[in-house]
């Protein structure tokens, strides 16, 4: 009976290459990325500032709570990092109970309250965070017990939730890995996200790996691999021949129009629109004179951006902060084109001839070609722009150091008024001071109105004091709007988010544990 059974399943081996069907493809699992950059900047989510890092960092950090994936609407903040919270009536006391399990990346162990309470008092450092100012009311952060975290407010903030999203300032890190790396944690971060740092080859790529421990299950992806490719013509080539996955776009109509026809592409454009502002710095001659701001303003011609760029990535804003923001208002004075106006202008502050501003810019293709088109459209109002062009990473080095006459920002921030007047407009944000975050202008023409709105209880008049403050910066021409863009990516068709993209305040796809290819 052995030997019979062995002789027919010998007959059953021997047969079946006639009988098998052909073995499916496994799915792929790992995901290449196309970013325009010349090499990673800072992966410390509390000083990654550009478009290059943000979008990764919100791949391998959590918040206390975040934006539900694919929103960016503080309507749909949901939990995080804290299962649950609650706080006082007056809003001034926040306690937040944590997941329990929570498994930071490699070695680093269990999330715990200390590392919540190490993590917004680093994020509120102006010496170790980027956005510090985001936490100038916050009084006291407490660790009630290993799962629980109590907040205390010196007074009321337009949206606490906002803040301590999965974003920016609100990313929680481990407290042991940082003391640990000390300055090495910039370029090896470690988080609890579902991908994890695994290696960086200079001016290549970066290479993350699946988080399986991770609290919301293990990733469909095992890999992403981050690559570096500032050049636009590159990256293209390298999609079309399907060496990428998915690309950071040009947000151009050209682009995007030339893009839709290639086989198997999904271009995205989604919000938030990032608002391109001329930032002028008043302590810089000529542009201490108010003549030569106001000029300036007058030789923007808004529209001709917009036809220049298409009417698919980007939008004509109204003021100095982003469209969409709770306290937006339009109403506000700010100078429409004329050449005429811009001219008789300068020749009123004693500049006939024109006058020539030094600019130091980044070569970050998209934001370049966007200052050319300023820099062309200035020229015939007689001010010229003496562009230095840098390293995106050293751009944003030299900008803070007062280098520039104008500083060419692009940002989103979350869409509440008072964050993007306080980060760009409040005499405390102002750069190279002990409480810097991005005010190159130096302006100090509503710090007034935006402290007073920040403790306001009665809605209506905060958003009017938010409004009065756009008001102030306008006539003052601290800064000029130039264009909102819409950020724009490119993707394979078999590759599924895991969700709607509608919006990213991260400026590119959340990248999640759903995240996987058809």
């Amino acid at each position: 009976m052995k030997f019979r059974t062995a002789l027919l399943a010998a007959g059953l081996a021997f047969a079946a290459p006639a009988l098998a069907t052909p073995a499916l493809a496994a799915p792929k699992t790992t995901l290449t990325v196309g970013m325009a950059a010349q090499d990673v900047g800072k992966l410390d989510p509390h000083l990654a500032v550009s478009t290059i890092d943000r979008a990764v960092v919100a791949w391998m950090f959590n918040g206390l709570v975040r934006f539900k994936p694919g929103s960016m609407s503080p309507a749909e903040i949901e939990p995080d990092l804290a299962e649950r919270w609650e706080n006082t009536a007056d809003k001034k006391e926040w306690v937040f109970h944590l997941r329990h399990g929570v498994k930071f990346h490699g070695d680093y162990g269990e999330l715990t309250a200390d590392d919540v309470v190490f993590s917004l008092q680093k994020a509120a450092d102006p010496k170790r965070s980027a956005f510090s100012a985001d936490f100038a009311a916050f009084e006291k952060i407490e660790a009630v017990d290993p799962y629980t975290v109590k907040i205390t407010l010196k007074q009321t903030v337009p949206s606490l939730l906002g803040i301590l999203t999965n974003y920016s300032g609100g990313f929680i890190v481990s407290k042991k890995a940082v003391e640990a790396l000390g300055d090495k944690f910039a370029s090896a971060p470690i988080g609890t996200g579902p991908f994890a740092f695994a290696s960086v080859t200079p001016n290549q790529s970066l290479e993350l790996v699946a988080n399986k421990a991770y609290f919301r299950g293990t990733p469909k992806l095992e890999k992403i691999s981050y690559r570096f490719l500032p050049s636009n013509a590159s990256r293209d080539l390298a999609f079309q021949n399907g060496e990428l996955d998915l690309e950071y776009g040009n947000s151009d109509q050209t682009w995007i129009d030339r893009t839709r026809k290639v086989p198997h592409a999904v271009v995205d454009v989604f919000e938030p629109g990032e608002e391109a502002v001329l930032h002028l710095n008043m302590t810089h001659k000529p542009l201490d004179d108010l003549r030569v701001r106001q000029a300036i303003a007058y030789a923007i011609n808004r529209p001709e951006l917009l036809r220049w760029q298409g009417q698919d990535p980007s939008r004509v804003p109204g003021s100095v902060i982003p469209i969409g923001n709770l306290g937006y208002t339009a109403d506000n004075g700010l100078p429409q084109f004329s050449l005429d106006k811009a001219k008789a202008l300068l020749a009123e502050a004693g500049y006939p001839n024109g006058v020539t501003l030094k600019v130091v810019h980044t070569q970050l293709p998209g934001m370049l070609a966007q200052m050319q088109v300023v820099q062309a459209q200035l020229k015939r109002a007689g001010i010229n722009l003496d562009l230095q062009v840098v390293e995106h990473a050293t751009f944003h080095q030299m900008i803070r150091q007062d280098l520039s006459d104008i500083v060419f920002y692009s940002a989103a921030r979350f869409p509440v008024a008072d964050v993007y007047l306080t980060q760009f407009y409040h005499s405390r944000s102002t750069v190279k001071t002990p409480t810097a975050v991005t005010n190159f202008s130096h302006c100090n023409a509503a710090d007034a109105e935006i402290d007073a709105a920040r403790t306001e209880p009665d809605d209506a008049k905060q958003i009017a004091l938010w409004q009065e403050a756009q008001r102030k910066i306008v006539a003052q021409a601290c800064a000029v709007p130039l264009i909102e863009t819409l950020q724009t990516w490119v993707r394979r068709d078999d590759l599924d988010y895991g969700y709607e993209l509608k919006g990213s305040l991260s400026l590119g796809p959340l990248i999640t544990e759903a995240t996987h290819f058809k």
